[in-house]
């Protein structure tokens, strides 16, 4: 909530004059214990023995009456700011309002001007610069003068007058006047400061909000440590990578290697960018080190990497040089292949052509498409874009994939059965890209696998809290001296396959932070698909 919102305007006069909540209940409390102090000391004066000349013995019950009558109103005014039964404008205008007037009438029990009390409503006249500001505290400037000149008019209508009490009375009226402004001057830059100071916090507030956000919902790992070793903070991507539930105290604990490693990298004796730790079912950590000096501390931020990320971006950096290469040939080869298909189709028209010639028309024809369809595929991974994922919910997109599917792919109706769990979670990919990963695992099924007898099952299905999408067969299953080779570029154990259908598969899945892999079990084959969920908040940095 912005300051302005916590802001109140103590006078409908002072439009442009706004105080803190908090800031301007503290000046009301301020003030009213002040207040209780005056009062109780008036109070108290009245009990001191009578031979003191600071009341006037025809003004005691005059003085009685005010001073009793101030401090109720005092302690009133106390319990109405404690329990705030009415609001700030109204309780700071009565205050004030209220000491003017009490402290006139004190005055006069006690003298006039000549006593000095007067010289107190200067205290009041400053604090109403202060609680009500601008206008407002002109106002209550100009009544304290008012009243302080009436007073004077009275003391001189009962024929008790001193002729230097109307200059005082001038002075006092202009002290009301200046105090008060200057108190108003006051608080109006105390309450730009606030606001200033307020926006700031907030803005601090705001980026360490982000930072916090970033650091902890990153990809890679953080550890901030000190000299000793011992860990300050982490983000929550260390236990993950690391696979424990949560890192201990010291990095020794963690493990020996990292914390020799670091030994070494504080000595200048470690000349490795990074030092890789093995991690249980995982193929390891990638570790850099950094130093984070500060003025009163040295700290070090240790980064940790998914190596299996690492490799993924080295392969792809890899795929994509080699992608520009294989579609400059890929160029190169289709217009010269163009000539020979073409060549191959005017010699099969020749009515004179032998049998056999004719054969040999039909292979130069066959493998002409073969190798037109390696260019295609080809071209198709070299052209390969950025994934423009979207929120899918796949108990309504499945299905309509599948009817499409059948009614692209005639003559295959009714040989896929579907079937999905009650509840999955929705998911975050490239529908594109996803519809081209299905269709080459649903046409391998097809082509290599589909059993007459047994239809293909095309199960979504969630699995250690990931959705997955699963294509089941029951025909033969695939040679494990196969499955080693089974995504490699141009692997195929089939004479009329380019061997690139299962690459491209999973690298548009790993574009989309989603996983394709192979699962034999004696009955088939299962590809399945685990995809990115919707909610997600991983941050790659």
């Amino acid at each position: 909530m912005r300051a302005e919102s916590q802001s109140i305007s103590p006078c409908p006069f002072s439009k442009g004059y706004k105080i803190p909540v908090t800031q301007a209940w503290f000046y009301l409390k301020s003030f009213a214990a002040y207040r209780v102090i005056l009062a109780s000391l008036f109070v108290l004066i009245y009990y001191l023995p009578q031979d003191i000349p600071f009341i006037k013995a025809q003004y005691l019950s005059l003085y009685r009456f005010s001073s009793f009558t101030y401090l109720l109103m005092v302690l009133l005014s106390g319990f109405c700011i404690y329990w705030r039964r009415t609001s700030y404008s109204t309780q700071a205008q009565i205050q004030i309002f209220s000491d003017i007037f009490m402290l006139t009438l004190i005055m006069h029990a006690c003298g006039g001007l000549g006593s000095g009390v007067g010289a107190l409503m200067l205290v009041t006249t400053g604090a109403g610069g202060l609680l009500v500001g601008g206008r407002c505290a002109m106002l209550f400037a100009a009544i304290a003068s008012l009243f302080v000149f009436a007073e004077q008019a009275y003391t001189y209508r009962v024929g008790d007058f001193n002729s230097l009490s109307y200059s005082y009375a001038g002075i006092l009226g202009a002290g009301f006047f200046s105090l008060a402004l200057l108190s108003y001057l006051l608080a109006k830059r105390t309450e730009q400061t606030e606001l200033i100071s307020t926006q700031q916090k907030e803005t601090i507030i705001s980026l360490e909000e982000l930072n916090q956000y970033i650091i902890q919902n990153m990809k890679s790992g953080i550890i901030i440590c000190n000299q000793h070793k011992m860990i300050t903070s982490y983000n929550e991507a260390c236990p993950r990578l690391l696979g424990i539930d949560s890192l201990p105290d010291n990095l020794t604990d963690i493990t020996i290697k990292l914390a020799s490693a670091f030994d070494a990298w504080r000595e200048n004796t470690f000349n490795k960018e990074f030092i890789n730790i093995a991690i249980p079912g995982k193929e390891g950590v990638n570790v850099h080190f950094a130093s984070l000096p500060t003025q009163h501390d040295m700290y070090f931020m240790i980064t940790l990497e998914d190596t299996a990320l690492y490799n993924q971006r080295v392969q792809q950096s890899k795929l994509a040089s080699l992608g520009f290469l294989t579609a400059n040939i890929a160029h190169e080869i289709r217009n010269p292949l163009g000539a020979i298909s073409h060549a191959g189709e005017l010699l099969a028209e020749c009515p004179d052509l032998s049998a056999q010639d004719r054969r040999l028309t039909e292979i130069i024809k066959t493998h002409a498409y073969r190798v037109n369809s390696i260019i295609e595929d080809i071209l198709q991974l070299s052209r390969r874009k950025h994934s423009r994922q979207e929120r899918i919910q796949l108990q309504n997109w499945l299905p309509t994939y599948l009817a499409t599917f059948e009614s692209e792919n005639s003559g295959h109706q009714g040989q896929f059965q579907l079937s999905m769990d009650r509840q999955v979670a929705d998911i975050l990919v490239d529908p594109h890209h996803l519809t081209q990963i299905l269709n080459n695992l649903c046409e391998n099924a097809l082509k290599y696998s589909y059993v007459t007898d047994k239809r293909i099952i095309l199960k979504l299905t969630t699995i250690y809290n990931q959705t997955c999408i699963e294509i089941i067969d029951f025909g033969k299953n695939i040679p494990p001296e196969v499955i080693e080779h089974l995504f490699e570029p141009f692997y195929t154990t089939s004479s009329f396959g380019t061997g690139l259908g299962l690459y491209i598969s999973r690298e548009l899945a790993e574009l989309n932070q989603a996983k394709l892999s192979y699962l034999p079990f004696e009955q088939g084959n299962c590809f399945r698909l685990c995809l990115a969920d919707a909610e997600q908040k991983i941050i790659e940095l």
